[in-house]
């Protein structure tokens, strides 16, 4: 498959560089500066804008599949998400692929108690505008045509994790569950290489040693 990834010079759009290429895809890694991702040249690398939907639509055209990892720190939350949001909708369609893969987070999916994780007791208020961000973002993807899966960490990641292999689809969110960034991208490329989730938000945590892979 071909497959575009944005945001690919971060955390979880590395690791899905490394599984797509692992499983022998060609992937084209869009990020902001080029000359900052020197290490990612196993992949096509190029520069483009996630809030760009005519960059969108010109570096995705070609491809089977797009994820977006993608996130602007120095934007506030609720503008980058939803301008993102659109712009992959948009381009994408007129790039003519319909498959779109994004990374989110925990907070916005329901815990035990059936509402979402941010506004549960207890959530912390710096969190806050970013959570609601995602969640703005989240709302703009319901809103369109693609076949999108909105794919998040029930809880967080085990940043120092070493690659298990192994991952499940949880039925709701735990702010206790961990995740290592490379199993959480088996998750990511399994829903670009055979689609089980569409148009919904999918939760994924870490699966024990003990139970069946």
């Amino acid at each position: 498959m071909n497959i575009v990834v944005f945001g690919a010079g971060g955390r979880a759009g590395r690791q899905v560089v490394a599984e797509a290429r692992r499983r022998g895809h060609r992937v084209t890694a869009v990020v902001r500066d080029p000359e900052r991702h020197s290490d990612l040249a196993d992949a096509r690398l190029v520069a483009g804008d996630v809030t760009d939907a005519s960059g969108v639509a010109r570096v995705a055209a070609g491809h089977d599949a797009a994820l977006s990892a993608a996130v602007d720190l120095s934007v506030p939350p609720y503008d980058f998400f939803t301008t993102s949001a659109r712009a992959l909708a948009a381009g994408l369609a007129r790039a003519e692929v319909r498959r779109l893969v994004v990374v989110g987070i925990a907070s916005v999916l329901p815990g035990t108690s059936g509402v979402p994780l941010m506004d549960e007791p207890g959530f912390p208020g710096e969190y806050r505008p970013f959570s609601q961000g995602h969640a703005a973002g989240l709302d703009e993807l319901r809103a369109c045509d693609l076949d999108w899966a909105y794919v998040a960490p029930a809880g967080d990641f085990d940043h120092d994790g070493a690659r298990t292999g192994r991952y499940r689809i949880a039925d709701h969110g735990d702010p206790a569950s961990r995740i290592t960034y490379a199993d959480f991208a088996l998750a990511l490329l399994d829903e670009i290489e055979t689609p089980r989730h569409h148009q919904t938000v999918v939760a994924v945590r870490e699966q024990s040693s003990v139970m069946p892979s």
